[in-house]
């Protein structure tokens, strides 16, 4: 008797010991039970080693102990599993839904008022757009071009000359110009030649030209360029004819002879 009461106490200590551990590591406390069930039914089992042994039974009578055990070894662990939690696929969702469901609401919120935000930003580029093009007018270009001659760029002393420079600035950066021409002492000149003497070489028109057929003329010092179309055919379906004809005056205004900008040798 004395050494199954030996052998109990040690259980009770190691199932302590194991729920401060399991408490310490914040373990459920369904798991610290779970540990603490562990260690007694260990213990049982070395109590059960010293226990006497059982006489030896009839064939009918050790069937039916055998049934008798296997029914409350049964009903032990039915009754032992319907304490731990139970994983229920609906609820696992409902729980995933609730912690989801306030942080999608947030992302869906974020993306509207960026929408709104680039949609009102592209209302005011539009309207500022068409105030220029208002203030341009529709014969602003060819009046200019008839007063200083064919294909000459218009005097920038009046407001439509300055509007009209202005938008082929605009239309520079815009179309992104900047990334194969230097122009300024800006941009890249790898893929394109430098242009800051390109009023020298070409007229107005030569130039929106070029602009718009790409293969028309050619660089001289930039034919692998030129038969690999560096230069994309796509500026006359980007482009309105008075943008065309804007970026063109403006480039045509540029006459630093101390740049050496390639000579222009007409293709088509």
């Amino acid at each position: 008797m004395g050494n199954v009461i030996k052998k109990l106490v040690v259980g009770l200590v190691v199932g302590g010991a194991l729920i401060g551990i399991t408490r310490a590591l914040e373990f459920p406390t369904i798991f610290q039970m779970m540990f603490f069930a562990y260690a007694m039914l260990g213990a049982a089992v070395f109590i059960l080693l010293d226990a006497p042994s059982m006489k030896t039974l009839s064939g009918g009578k050790s069937l039916i102990a055998l049934l008798v055990f296997y029914v409350v070894l049964c009903a032990v662990y039915i009754a032992g599993a319907s304490m731990w939690p139970q994983y229920d696929p609906e609820d696992e969702k409902g729980k995933i839904e609730k912690i989801l469901k306030p942080k999608r609401a947030a992302t869906e919120q974020g993306k509207a008022e960026e929408l709104l935000a680039r949609a009102k930003a592209l209302d005011e580029q539009a309207k500022a757009l068409a105030e220029r093009i208002k203030a341009l007018g529709g014969d602003q270009a060819p009046a200019a071009q008839a007063a200083g001659g064919a294909g000459a760029p218009p005097s920038t002393a009046g407001a439509a000359g300055g509007d009209i420079l202005k938008i082929g600035e605009d239309q520079w950066q815009l179309q992104e110009c900047y990334n194969c021409h230097k122009l300024k002492g800006e941009g890249g000149k790898k893929r394109g030649p430098e242009l800051d003497n390109i009023g020298n070489l070409l007229t107005v028109d030569d130039i929106k030209q070029k602009i718009l057929d790409p293969k028309s003329w050619m660089a001289e010092g930039f034919e692998k360029e030129y038969e690999k179309g560096k230069m994309p055919d796509k500026y006359k379906d980007l482009m309105e004819e008075k943008d065309v004809v804007a970026l063109a005056t403006w480039l045509g205004t540029f006459k630093n002879t101390s740049v050496n900008t390639p000579k222009p040798i007409k293709k088509k």
